[in-house]
């Protein structure tokens, strides 16, 4: 394997090839980085580039565009609080403080570097023990399915703030606006009013942008924003944090990307899901999690670490099963079939030296995003002078653009700007998005898998509780329950008078 990846190296380290990784690369960043132009559609426009390349180059290409893409997002989730990219985020919740505070060349090169590690990281498992762990992957049905999503809704207890009842609702939001359009079982048209836009639902681009991007129009219209930040000049010195602090995040980087490694594995789950997991495993694990919200440099760590994680975890199925993790790794797995290779066990005994060598393009692609982000960080601080009148129209045009060609639905626009209101009325209300995020990620998952499971168990609920992992991730479940309601008791009897706060607001 070690010879086979050094062969790897040696194919892909020529000008043309570094050319088109960097292009790649670079492409996916400014993708990344423009709220609305996901990673997704940067490989979707950059596909038929592809045709006339060879397997190498333009494999090699798209995975600049994806690794790009998921890393470029965190420059407009720290500069102005819109996630560019549904993997970003959690990088808002910490980040945009920091950039509030004077902190912004901070924010980005802990984002940065930590971008960088995770990829290592994750590309590292994606070349040494990708078969074994797909093969786990693999025993993965409905059940255990039902059990990782009921799992992971239980998040939302954590990401509720102060009040538990105004997460729920959040939550419940969620689920409820990811119920539009066709039943996935029956095929039976939701909520449609007999609009036949709705049958096929919202889609998860409009849905994010318009909860994270229009609001912020919204709130510059009623002058609850500044024209300008107050962060203008300063000075960065290498990534902007000391060594004592590199050290200190050392097990949150390793946690966070594994995180995002093992969800990236599980397919339909993606980095959209990862980078909140991580953030509030972060949070849980911390002695202070009270300051995580407020600008800390751990909660950038975790969702960035989680979130490039998720690009080698998710490209484990599609090599080995053919299966893809996510929208973008479908894209890819459409741009592997088009160059003639087909995913699955048999690619790695077929065309292994050529897999090796997309491996190492992937590695080299790591590394020129750490290049070109760290060059371009002070040109990207720059977006912070751009007065908010100016710069949050053309963001919204940009997303409107992006939400259209995504499907080439101009009720995708609509649904952006409808999802606008909602995320402006939340805030009103003081409703927390992210839990309508979670809820409207699992909701489907969640439906999905209970229906399939009771269908294949002839409407028994009993295998949910036998089969080992079921059981393994229930109780894990329960165990987050417990201990989101004990800390909840313990902030009540420690700080009682910010709990009858909380409460009348409520």
């Amino acid at each position: 394997m070690l010879e086979m990846l050094l062969g790897g190296f040696g194919a892909v380290a020529n000008p043309v090839s570094l050319l088109f990784i960097f292009f790649g690369v670079v492409m996916g960043i400014i993708f990344g980085a423009i709220p609305g132009l996901t990673a997704t559609m940067a490989i979707a426009l950059g596909l038929p580039l592809t045709y006339g390349m060879s397997p190498l180059n333009g494999i090699s290409l798209l995975l600049g565009l994806y690794l790009g893409g998921v890393s470029g997002g965190l420059i407009s989730a720290i500069l102005l609080k819109i996630p560019g990219t549904p993997s970003s985020i959690a990088t808002t919740f910490d980040g945009y403080p920091m950039a509030q505070r004077g902190e912004a060349g901070k924010a980005l090169g802990t984002g940065i570097v930590f971008s960088f590690l995770a990829g290592v990281l994750s590309i590292s498992t994606l070349t040494f023990i990708s078969p074994p762990l797909a093969r786990i992957a693999l025993k993965f049905g409905n059940y255990e399915y039902f059990s990782v999503a009921l799992f992971a809704m239980t998040m939302i207890g954590s990401l509720s703030s102060r009040s538990i009842v105004k997460g729920l609702i959040s939550g419940a939001m969620g689920i409820f606006f990811g119920l539009f359009g066709f039943d996935p079982i029956g095929a039976f048209p939701r909520f449609t009013f007999g609009w036949h836009e709705l049958s096929g639902g919202f889609s998860l681009l409009p849905v994010l942008v318009g909860l994270f991007a229009v609001p912020q129009i919204f709130k510059l219209a009623e002058g609850a924003i500044a024209e300008t930040t107050a962060v203008q000049k300063f000075r960065i010195k290498g990534f902007g944090f000391s060594l004592q602090e590199f050290f200190s995040q050392i097990v949150n980087w390793i946690r966070s990307s594994l995180i995002g490694i093992g969800i990236g594995i599980l397919p339909g789950v993606g980095a959209s899901t990862s980078n909140i997991v991580a953030w509030m495993t972060a949070k849980k694990r911390s002695p202070t999690p009270e300051k995580f919200g407020t600008g800390v440099m751990d909660g950038i760590v975790a969702a960035e670490s989680a979130n490039n994680g998720t690009v080698g975890g998710a490209l484990i199925p599609l090599f080995t099963l053919g299966i893809p993790g996510d929208a973008a790794t479908a894209m890819l797995l459409g741009g592997l079939m088009l160059h003639g290779l087909v995913p699955g066990p048999m690619l790695f005994t077929r065309s292994g030296d050529l897999i090796f060598s997309i491996f190492a393009g992937l590695a080299l692609a790591n590394i020129l995003m750490l290049i070109t982000e760290f060059f371009g960080i002070r040109l990207f601080v720059r977006l912070l002078r751009i007065p908010k009148r100016i710069l949050l129209p053309i963001i919204v045009v940009l997303c409107v653009v992006g939400a259209i060609g995504l499907n080439n639905r101009v009720f995708d626009a609509m649904s952006l700007i409808f999802f606008g209101v909602v995320g402006y009325l939340f805030e009103k209300f003081d409703l927390p998005l992210p839990p309508v995020v979670l809820g409207f990620i699992l909701g489907p998952m969640l439906e999905v898998n209970l229906r399939r499971g009771i269908m294949a168990a002839q409407g028994s609920l009993l295998p949910f509780v036998t089969q080992p992992i079921s059981m393994l991730f229930l109780a894990a479940t329960l165990v987050s329950i417990g201990y989101t309601v004990f800390s909840r008791i313990k902030i009540e009897n420690e700080c009682p008078s910010l709990t009858s706060s909380s409460n009348r607001s409520g």
